[in-house]
């Protein structure tokens, strides 16, 4: 019996990217738009090219971090370039071999549940930008992850993380929204990307308005400070577990 792994997509544009094709460019499929271009420069921008919500995490950012999700390593490079202790991690290979190749000291392949290694110290600082609670893939994911980010976090603690609300994606011409009630939560939608004539496997990510997160948060613990949001109903949030705060006050 033979076995396929699906192509790392995004790991190959990213490396097309970085060894001198500055026109590669990814298409992302999703469930409930059309296709777009992602051109993968996009995951090498500097701090200037950044949006603003994604410079303000990275200046409240403290102590050693985890930048989850992490690409081609931006984020995770330019805190080191201000002193800090940064391990980045992916899934993808390529992605991983691109933020080596860039200079990221600490490099770890795997996703977002993987626990401590038995030498490791817990963080400071968890980053997940870029919409980066969507790899939370679904609201029982994002319940998931939040109660394995406990294991993660050191005392006083942070979460800071990027999502959207797209109920916009839902609306009519006149403005109603089209959602069905009764089906799965409308944040929550499937993705695919595509490169060079290769097409990933599919993938679910999350879309999470503020007020359910809000929610979501207080259910598992934790508090919720929205730090900023931007025209695109993309927002900023800091969430830290209740329990820390109770010891820090």
């Amino acid at each position: 019996m033979t076995t396929t792994t699906a192509p790392d997509v995004l790991g190959h544009a990213l490396l097309a990217y970085h060894h001198g094709d500055p026109e590669a460019t990814l298409t992302v499929h999703c469930n409930v738009a059309d296709d777009e271009p992602l051109p993968a420069a996009y995951f090498f921008r500097t701090l200037l090219l950044m949006p603003e919500l994604e410079r303000l995490a990275l200046d409240e950012s403290r102590g050693r971090v985890l930048d989850l999700g992490a690409g081609a390593g931006c984020h995770s490079l330019e805190l080191q370039s201000r002193g800090f202790d940064v391990k980045a991690v992916d899934v993808s290979a390529g992605a991983a071999q691109v933020m080596s190749e860039r200079g990221v000291h600490v490099v770890a392949r795997h996703d977002l549940f993987a626990p401590l290694a038995p030498t490791e110290l817990p963080y400071d600082t968890i980053l997940l930008l870029m919409n980066g609670l969507g790899l939370a893939g679904t609201l029982d994911g994002l319940d998931k992850f939040l109660a394995h980010a406990r294991t993660l976090l050191a005392p006083d603690g942070q979460i800071l993380a990027t999502s959207s609300d797209v109920r916009y994606l839902y609306e009519d011409e006149d403005g109603a929204l089209r959602i069905n009630l009764n089906g799965p939560y409308y944040g929550e939608v499937t993705y695919s990307l595509s490169y060079a004539g290769h097409t990933g496997a599919s993938f679910p990510w999350l879309f999470i308005d503020a007020a359910l997160l809000n929610d979501a948060a207080e259910t598992a613990g934790y508090t919720a400070e929205f730090l900023g949001e931007d025209d695109d109903e993309q927002y900023l949030v800091r969430l830290m577990p209740l329990n820390q705060l109770a010891v820090n006050s």
